[in-house]
């Protein structure tokens, strides 16, 4: 796949994404949203590709947040016009494989949000993050409020979001917003790192146990029990959750189809 405004390289079994804008700190203009979802959809198909990571390209940012001056002259309709349509944020969110971003710099705004949407965040001690919709007038809406809630708690991110301050890589990771954090420059290696470690599962178990925890977001307990217990039932009637079952009675390393 060949792009304006992302590269897309596939090292089977993973796939890396970067955000191409160095130059405007790869902010997230509609060539970028379009361009992401696009990358998205075709990796959904993508069978050889169990895990994706995303980063991006230059030294200074992950993604500086979305492009004011492309936003700044639509009308209230227009914008809300905008919202009814999916988003790059809901795309990364609902991806059917893992997603680990692999932050270096700046992480900004909508930067952020994107983040927010992966599974996984890896961030290098140059990491800074920030919802600075409020010095704007505005607040975070591409799930700045909600997923950061998730993440770090009600009290850190309406710290985060009504500040406008920006937070350094050792304070994200102590509060949970980042899992992993490295030394300067090593985020890509640490993300392939741990994406290593999840390629080399099933892919169905790893969709499977992707659904389960992003369910448990936003069901009661009791549902997402129940939703547990039937993913769990799927896995097990699977191909490769006999497979994986069988390899380890016959003490051998098993053959995933992915099925």
């Amino acid at each position: 796949m060949e792009f304006e405004t992302i590269a897309v390289t596939v090292e089977d079994p993973l796939a890396l994404v970067r955000l191409n804008r160095p130059d405007k700190l790869n902010a997230l203009n509609g060539t970028v949203r379009r361009e992401l979802m696009e990358t998205f959809a075709g990796l959904a198909d993508h069978d050889a590709v169990k895990v994706v990571i995303l980063h991006g390209a230059g030294d200074k940012a992950f993604a500086a947040g979305a492009d004011v001056s492309e936003f700044a002259a639509r009308t209230p309709a227009e914008q809300r016009a905008v919202y009814q349509r999916r988003r790059i944020y809901e795309t990364v969110a609902d991806f059917p494989k893992p997603v680990i971003a692999a932050v270096h710099g700046f992480c900004i705004g909508g930067g952020s949000e994107l983040a927010l949407a992966c599974d996984l965040r890896v961030a290098d001690t140059t990491a800074r993050f920030g919802q600075f919709e409020i010095r704007l007038g505005l607040i975070p809406g591409g799930g700045g409020t909600q997923r950061l809630t998730r993440l770090v708690g009600p009290g850190h991110a309406l710290r985060i979001s009504l500040c406008g301050d920006l937070v350094d890589a050792t304070e994200a990771h102590r509060i949970g917003l980042v899992e992993f954090l490295t030394e300067e420059g090593a985020h890509l290696e640490k993300a392939r790192e741990v994406a290593g470690r999840m390629a080399r599962w099933s892919p169905l178990a790893l969709r499977l146990g992707k659904q389960a925890v992003r369910a448990a977001l936003e069901t009661p307990l009791a549902a997402g029990l129940d939703l547990e217990k039937e993913l769990f039932l799927a896995a097990f009637a699977s191909d490769d959750g006999r497979e994986g079952v069988t390899a380890f009675v016959e003490k051998r390393d098993p053959e995933w189809i992915g099925s």
